[in-house]
This record gives structure tokens, C-alpha cells and sequence, in this order.
């Protein structure tokens, strides 16, 4: 599916996140569109306490990670996670969806054990 770096590991096995090809691409597009740096630049997938089932996810654009950070190399798109975020949603796999319904980056996560109605938060 893709690819990963080792920065950050510290040579320790951490949990894996993955991204897809077509989230990788659109997010690269965004990050090009800020006039972002995209080789040092990213893209921060996070969780906060929020919404009716508990946690939320959040992602926005950080022009460089974070000493502490997890940072994953996926598709020539540097994704940095910190240490809290990361226990909740190690192997999760990031995806960008369009439809029907509207479009937008959706984070599959194999931690979670309820959603709220409407998706937007959940419960691990």
C-alpha cells in the first residue's frame, strides 16, 4: 500500500499507520497549496477529548514534527503523530473519500469500539 520511514522510531517497534495513495496525493496537493516546504513540512493526525463518543481526530499542517513525534513517510507525504494520539490510533489507515455524501479525509481505525452518530467521535 505504501511506504514507511524510520524516523522517530529510535529503533523501537511503535504502532503503524498507513495512508493511502489518493490521501497522500490530495494532501500533498493542500500542503503545496500553502506554499508548505512538503520535504520538511507535514500533515499532523492528532486526537482531542471531544464529541459525544469521547475523542475526536483532528489533522492540520505543521511545518516540521515535533521532537517526541512518530513521523511516517507514506506516498512522499510526512504524517507526524505525537505519543499520546498514537495509542489511540495506531493502525489506523488514512484515507481520502469523495461521493455522495461529500468529500474529505477519513481515519479507519481498528482501536475504536463505538462511533457517534454521526462519525465524527469516537470511543477506544
Amino acid at each position: 500500500m505504501s511506504t514507511e520511514s524510520a524516523d522517530g522510531d529510535g529503533g523501537t517497534t511503535r504502532p503503524r499507520i498507513e495512508v493511502t495513495e489518493t490521501a497522500a496525493e490530495r494532501a500533498l496537493a493542500l500542503l503545496e497549496d500553502e506554499a508548505y516546504d512538503v520535504t520538511e513540512a507535514g500533515l499532523r493526525l492528532f486526537v482531542q477529548q471531544g464529541g459525544c463518543a469521547g475523542l475526536s481526530y483532528g489533522m492540520r499542517f505543521d511545518k516540521a514534527p515535533e521532537a517526541d513525534d512518530a513521523i511516517y513517510t507514506h506516498h512522499d507525504l510526512r504524517v507526524f503523530v505525537d505519543p499520546a494520539s498514537l495509542k489511540y490510533i495506531g493502525g489506523s489507515v488514512l484515507d481520502y473519500e469523495s461521493g455522495l455524501q461529500g468529500e474529505g479525509f477519513h481515519v479507519e481505525n481498528p482501536n475504536v469500539v463505538s462511533e457517534c452518530g454521526c462519525g465524527e467521535s469516537f470511543r477506544t
